[in-house]
């Protein structure tokens, strides 16, 4: 089994948000012997490719990830008074299935859904959880929300339709504890909302950047995308120095009390196999109507169109026409081209 492997991380593509660079945060797992670790990024994939390929040089076994933003309603709705404010979650692809609906709901999240950041919304999720592991994130979840608001039933109906939605062991209650009072407060009541229902405890720490000595360079970040200057007082910002990528020892101290949690993010990163190739073209498909040639289909809508746009067609035209189909037939590119 691996060892306790981080499934809540966030890199330099958590843009203003994470300074940690995925070269060093894949270096620093393989020095502490962890040989598997999570991407997270907010709400986008772009450093997944890099980071695959960067954690496999290092012999690392690269879990992708994105910690999304679920909206207040719908994810079109866009009304500011209740729909400016979303809620955490975190997915992780367990295969290639998995892989591609989160792709899907990343996309879907920033063409339909942007409302001040990329929303899906848990309808959406239910259509496209195939393949996925959820976890309940940090305290900007929902679930961790509805208990700060003294909403017990509401977590616990949250939880039970999360679980419902992701399958049988695919919905984990994540554990935090950076030094946070209401992280203190509230960990006891997830513990125990896992144990009623059933569900299995994850811990993690929410990755922001590599080391404890980076904390105030990501906190310049902070300030920059958030148009404040360090010394103000009333500005968000991390209250602790705990953000970074802790080693095995540091996360069994804190979560030693519940050693399931820990060893939980070991059995996830067995669960989680993607693998991408890379030096191999993936094109689209097309099936040509009343199961035609798709070479003929192809030729004959462009003869339609030189029509359309010359009307008369002269030996030129056709010749030229012919010398690019005949291109696009030799590339193999005929499907694309339909």
């Amino acid at each position: 089994m691996l060892p306790f492997t981080h499934l809540h991380v966030h890199s330099q593509y958590s843009l203003l948000d994470g300074s940690g660079r995925l070269d060093e945060l894949v270096d620093v797992c393989a020095l502490q012997d962890m040989r598997a670790l999570a991407l997270t990024d907010h709400g986008v994939m772009y450093g997944v490719v890099d980071f695959y390929k960067c954690a496999k040089q290092r012999g690392i076994k690269p879990i992708l990830g994105c910690e999304v933003y679920v909206a207040a309603r719908d994810h079109r709705d866009r009304d500011v008074r209740q729909d400016k404010e979303s809620a955490h979650l975190v997915l992780l692809a367990r295969d290639m299935e998995g892989y591609r609906n989160l792709m899907k709901l990343v996309s879907i999240a920033s063409m339909e859904g942007f409302y001040y950041k990329p929303r899906i919304d848990y309808a959406l999720l239910e259509e496209h959880a195939s393949g996925l592991i959820a976890l309940s994130a940090c305290l900007a979840g929902d679930i961790p929300r509805l208990f700060a608001q003294g909403r017990e039933e509401a977590a616990y109906d949250l939880a039970r339709r999360l679980a419902g939605i992701m399958g049988e062991d695919n919905f984990f209650i994540e554990l935090q504890d950076h030094g946070l009072r209401e992280q203190k407060m509230l960990n006891p009541q997830l513990i125990e909302l896992a144990e009623r229902l059933g569900l299995g405890l994850v811990a993690t720490n929410d990755v922001h950047y590599v080391a404890r000595a980076d904390a105030e360079a990501q906190d310049v970040l902070m300030c920059i995308q958030t148009g404040k200057f360090v010394d103000e007082e009333d500005r968000m910002k991390f209250e602790t120095e705990e953000f970074y990528l802790k080693s095995p020892d540091e996360m069994a101290e804190l979560f030693g009390h519940v050693p399931a949690a820990l060893s939980n993010t070991a059995d996830i990163a067995e669960r989680c196999d993607v693998e991408l190739e890379f030096g191999k073209m993936h094109m689209p498909g097309f099936t040509a109507p009343e199961g035609r040639d798709n070479a003929a289909y192809l030729r004959e809508l462009c003869e339609e169109g030189l029509k359309a746009k010359y009307g008369a067609v002269l030996p030129e035209h056709t010749q030229r026409l012919n010398y690019e189909l005949e291109t696009i037939e030799k590339m193999a590119f005929v499907d694309y081209f339909l």
